[in-house]
């Protein structure tokens, strides 16, 4: 009978106690999600075009593209240029702004007629967007 004890005893001493570990896996979840940012995307690949006097605008809240084959998209998502107004003023908030991201090989035609739709629909701070080039 004392050997059975005796065997008992040590099974429980091998045992593997996982508390720890998961303590530490917990807290890195915790800061990896705390120092995550999340970067606003407007969904296309957009070639900008360059300009010396370019400052960046974190503070936007609707990101517009419009592609070289005259496709504009709102946030990644395709949108008719006749509805923009109304549905970009439905996402921003009062002191909200947009940014318009038009390619390189894009028409000003196409760029203007979304400006005025955002115009008339009642948005206040619209941007475009370029990348800084040298000055």
């Amino acid at each position: 009978m004392r050997r059975r004890r005796s065997i008992d005893t040590t099974a429980d001493s091998n045992e593997v106690n996982l508390t720890p570990m998961l303590d530490v896996v917990f807290i890195m979840l915790i800061f990896f999600i705390v120092t995550t940012s999340f970067i606003k995307e407007s969904g296309v690949e957009i070639n900008r075009p360059e300009a010396a006097a370019a400052s960046p605008r974190p503070d936007a809240q609707v990101l517009i593209a419009v592609t070289p084959e005259g496709a504009v998209w709102v946030d990644g998502k395709p949108v008719d240029v006749h509805r923009i107004g109304q549905q970009v003023a439905g996402m921003l908030s009062d002191d909200g702004s947009v940014v318009i991201q038009a390619d390189r090989e894009s028409t000003t035609g196409l760029l203007i007629e979304v400006m005025d739709r955002l115009k008339q629909a009642g948005v206040e701070q619209i941007a475009v967007a370029a990348s800084r080039g040298a000055p």
